[in-house]
């Protein structure tokens, strides 16, 4: 067995299940080895952003590792906002990268693809990934391989794996896969009992779901939680699309001042609030409506639980719900919650098309064939996503990147066979749509809902008085059947509907709906978010 190949059955132990990437000539060496040996199957995109948030997304729906492949220089600098993404999100994506072999370091020519130094890339990747190793000692590779591997899936967060081009057949042994190292049972117990200390002596506990719950795969154990603890649920703004199918007693989703009045209500006016792998920051807590005291809260993220004024350290959050779990009593309690409601029943008229009709069509349409994992870009389109039926999201809400949807929705529909509906505005669908050509090759067909409003809309909320906010129209359903997909573009909420129905009935091909809206025109939710962040600055 060579380099590649046991850093490949490595890979595969850990998790994953394909490879996203583009070759280059310093990775052409491994790209053979990964194609020749179908260990993991590969994916070719056509732009390295596109690849690390294809290998992003699968990271975030199936629970386990993404991986990029891409050559030095070019290809791995490219791909560094994808990757700051995932980094931010907390989502476990290995980056591979070719690299100059040992000959070449030391010729002393400057070599292409070079930045500063032949080291620059690597201390680039410092600043976004949580371990690195350049694999140039073959007999100490598995050890270095099971290190980074099994931070990734600990911490998930991405990795950067270096491969010298002139190391990649060398003979190299099988890699041993990293022992977790066992939390401090006194510790976790005493957490335990503080927690549930807590959460008894609260009038109104409520439970927030994030997206480390996902990650390391708890969503079912979480939900059986929630139920035995008879604690209502919400998702945070990050966290929309947790628990969709796990019967868990979910509200909605807490979006401060533009959230759903009753969610926000229940959150604020908490006084057991218990953040289950939460991130802590501003898309989540920012826009509330009562400023949340954090040092009152439970925040259970990052290995450590944080209750009040002091933390319990290395505690994976795996382990606490399990042991909360083996506490609580196993009967699970009956009560009701009162959840969002959301809008269905989308007039067939010739009225124009607002985002919220948007919404609208897609719970009639998953309520008539069925729910669809969804991948949204950001902007208006993620606020939208807001308004439809809770089902499997993914999405920038944290890092607020755009170009992610199309993209993502390729990772999505490659790590789980489902066939996924992408939002999308035409901003973010001008860097990264073109990925959708790709689709015939793979046999991927997804269904794009294109907000068109000719405009970076959501940055014209907050500076409406800027030209550079302007797009123009680029006749994106005409591009469609050049890259192998249907394209339609819709006017009014009754051309929507029917394509719509058309779309769900027609597989195998990309279906493109380029959706007219007019400028200015916002999502219940987004309006209400723009009108509370302005008020809320002007408080201040």
């Amino acid at each position: 067995m060579n380099l590649i190949e046991s850093l490949l059955h490595a890979l595969k132990a850990h998790g994953a299940q394909q490879i996203f990437g583009i070759p280059g000539d310093f990775a052409l060496p491994y790209f053979r080895i990964i194609e020749e040996s179908n260990i993991l199957p590969l994916y070719t995109l056509s732009h390295e952003p596109a690849v690390g948030f294809a290998a992003d997304a699968s990271a975030r729906i199936h629970c386990g590792l993404g991986v990029a492949a891409v050559t030095y220089g070019a290809g791995a600098l490219n791909m560094v906002n994808a990757v700051a993404a995932a980094f931010a999100e907390k989502s476990p994506l290995v980056v591979l990268s070719g690299g100059p072999g040992k000959g070449e370091a030391r010729s002393g020519l400057l070599l292409h693809h070079q930045a500063k130094t032949l080291d620059s890339q690597f201390q680039i990747f410092k600043e976004i990934t949580c371990d690195q190793v350049r694999l140039d000692d073959v007999g100490r590779a598995p050890s270095d391989i099971a290190r980074v591997l099994a931070s990734c899936r600990r911490r998930s967060e991405p990795v950067y794996i270096e491969i010298p081009r002139d190391m990649v057949g060398l003979p190299c042994a099988s890699v041993l896969a990293e022992v977790a190292p066992a939390p401090d049972q006194d510790a976790l117990e005493a957490c335990v009992d503080e927690i549930l200390e807590r959460l008894a002596k609260a009038k109104s506990p409520v439970l927030m779901v994030g997206v480390e719950v996902r990650r390391y795969g708890l969503e079912a154990r979480v939900a059986t939680l929630s139920r035995r603890l008879g604690v209502p649920v919400v998702t945070s703004f990050m966290g929309r699309g947790l628990l969709s199918d796990q019967h868990a007693p979910l509200v909605g989703t807490y979006m401060g001042v533009a959230g759903f009045p009753e969610v926000t209500q229940l959150v604020e006016g908490s006084d057991g609030l218990f953040l289950l792998g939460e991130i802590i920051c501003d898309t989540n807590f920012a826009v509330s409506e009562t400023k949340i005291d954090m040092r009152k809260t439970i925040q259970a993220l990052d290995g450590r639980v944080t209750i009040g004024y002091h933390t319990y350290a290395q505690l994976p959050l795996a382990a606490l719900v399990d042991c909360m779990l083996k506490r609580v009593d196993s009967a699970e309690k009956v009560f009701s919650v009162t959840g969002q409601i959301f809008p269905h029943g989308l007039p067939a008229d010739s009225a124009s098309i607002t985002p919220s009709d948007i919404a609208s069509a897609v719970n009639d349409l998953m309520a008539e064939h069925g729910k669809m994992p969804i991948a949204s870009d950001m902007g208006d389109c993620l606020f939208t996503a807001m308004e439809i039926e809770h089902t499997a999201l993914v999405a920038p809400g944290y890092y607020a990147t755009m170009g992610f949807g199309v993209p993502a929705g390729l990772g999505l529909q490659a790590a789980t066979g489902e066939r996924p509906l992408i939002l999308v505005g035409d901003g973010a669908f001008q860097m990264t749509g073109w990925e959708l050509g790709n689709c015939r090759r793979y046999g991927w067909d997804p269904i794009v809902l294109l907000f068109n409003n000719a405009s970076w809309e959501m940055l014209r909320t907050f500076q409406p008085e800027s030209s550079f906010n302007d797009l123009g129209h680029w006749g994106f359903a005409e591009m469609a059947a050049g890259l192998g997909g249907d394209g339609i573009r819709v006017n009014t909420r009754s051309e929507l509907k029917a394509a719509l129905d058309k779309a769900v009935a027609t597989c195998g091909r990309f279906q493109l709906i380029e959706i007219t809206i007019p400028r200015g025109v916002l999502s219940d939710t987004l309006a209400r978010f723009v009108a509370g962040v302005k008020r809320l600055n002007s408080v201040k």
